[in-house]
This record gives structure tokens, C-alpha cells and sequence, in this order.
């Protein structure tokens, strides 16, 4: 059986240097009938299993470590015993939400995380977080850009441990080179796709995040 994608909206909130903001996350799930991941396990573990439901979850994938997009990253993992997975460069701002857990597996640039009949590949997006990653499907023609890429521009680099200059990089290099057809996820708001998003790069610099 093929993959298909669900997707879940999730509320709470988003907390870095020293403020904190209402968010609603999009919390993505990839599998068939029998098994699962999760990518951006936000908020509400108890929903996000709920959705789950008796597949097995294999993994849950971090984007990148600002905490709405972990906070109940271990919880879904001690209840389902999925493996969390996120890129080392964002260890750092993991430690800040989960002191005393680490996560249980690192992921690095072209990885291939095998799922209930996906393929995602892990591409290394640094720019809005040192270890952000975005997760391309090709048979799915889909992308999970996290909080890299959203409808109408790139992720916010406003604030500690992110580089406007190196988002736009990323997106350049990693992304807009994805076939223009491939449908953005992302990690707020509605989705996209590389074609609608591509022609406004140059706005994008500059305006300057």
C-alpha cells in the first residue's frame, strides 16, 4: 500500500529569547495502514497519537528544534516508542525545551528515512535554525520545509541561532531546484509549491528578512 499524507493543526505557544507568542503548527503524518511518522510531533501528543491511532509509528522527525515544534516530541515517544530524530546542529536549541532528553537518532544531509512506502530524503536547510532540514518525497512529489519555506517567503531570522542570508541559500540551493510541481508542507499556515514560491526570490532579498 502507498503513502499518503495527513496533516493535524495543533495549538500552543512559541518561546525564544525571553518571549512568547500564541502559534498553530502543522504537524504532518506519512504512512499507510500499518505504520507511520510523524513529522513536528507540536504541542499535543495526545492528539497527535489519537491521529496515529493503532499504526505502529516508526519515527518522529524534527524540522528543527524550536520548541513548538518538539514539545511533545517525548511524550508521543515514550507512549508509541518511536524514535525521535533531528539534525546535531540544533542540539543546542533542543537542550532548552528537553534538558534532561536527547533525542534518539541524528539525521544528516541525503539521508533517506524509508516509511510505509515513502522515501524522504533530508536535505540540510540551515538559515531559520543551524540544523533545520526539509523532508523531499519525490513519489509523493511533495517537500516538508518546516519552518524554512512558507507560502509567500522564507522562514522569520529574527532571533537567536538564525542568518537571513544563509535561509536564502538554503532555499536557493536545496529547494527551488525541486521540480516546480512539489507541493510545499509547511510548518504554519497552508501549503505550496516550489513553482508559485520561486519567482519571488529576489523580492525575498531584497526585503530582507
Amino acid at each position: 500500500m502507498s503513502a499518503r499524507v495527513e496533516h493535524l493543526v495543533t495549538s500552543g505557544t512559541f518561546s525564544l529569547d525571553g518571549g512568547t507568542w500564541d502559534v498553530e503548527n502543522n504537524v504532518w503524518i506519512v504512512g499507510d495502514d500499518h505504520e507511520a511518522i510523524v513529522i513536528d510531533a507540536a504541542h499535543d501528543a495526545d492528539a497527535i497519537a489519537a491521529a496515529v491511532g493503532d499504526r505502529r509509528l516508526l519515527a518522529i522527525v524534527c524540522t528543527h528544534a524550536h520548541n513548538d515544534h518538539i514539545d511533545a516530541a517525548p511524550a508521543l515517544a515514550e507512549r508509541t516508542g518511536a524514535t525521535i530524530w533531528l539534525h546535531p546542529d540544533d542540539l543546542q536549541l533542543w537542550k532548552q525545551t528537553h534538558p534532561d532528553r536527547l533525542p534518539d537518532a541524528w539525521l544528516q544531509d541525503g539521508q533517506v528515512i524509508e516509511a510505509a512506502g515513502a522515501d524522504l530524503t533530508v536535505l540540510h536547510t540551515p538559515g531559520h535554525a543551524p540544523g533545520a532540514v526539509c523532508l523531499y518525497d519525490p513519489g509523493l512529489g511533495t517537500v516538508f520545509t518546516g519552518d524554512t519555506l512558507f507560502q509567500g517567503g522564507p522562514g522569520a531570522t529574527g532571533r537567536s541561532f538564525s542568518h537571513f542570508p544563509t535561509i536564502v541559500e538554503s532555499i536557493r540551493e536545496r529547494l527551488l531546484t525541486l521540480p516546480a510541481d512539489t507541493v510545499v508542507r509547511t510548518g504554519h499556515g497552508d501549503s505550496t509549491t516550489i513553482g508559485a514560491e520561486a519567482p519571488h526570490l529576489e523580492e525575498w532579498i531584497k526585503r530582507g528578512h
